[in-house]
């Protein structure tokens, strides 16, 4: 399986990071930033060739 990369802005130190998001299936689940370690609720929406990445501070849900 290929991984898609997903640039995105942390929502608590705001730096660009690169995400590696399962475009198989549409998905929550929760990685740590890798520059200011804080925890960030990821939602991938996966509708055929169309990959939707969201992110949120992890106690803020979506």
């Amino acid at each position: 399986m290929v991984l898609h990369e997903e640039t995105v802005t942390c929502p608590y130190c705001w730096e660009s990071i690169t995400l590696l998001v399962d475009p198989s299936e549409s998905q929550v689940y929760t990685e740590d930033c890798f520059v200011c370690c804080r925890p960030i609720l990821v939602r991938s929406d996966v509708d055929g060739d169309y990959i939707s990445v969201q992110v949120t501070q992890e106690d803020l849900g979506f």
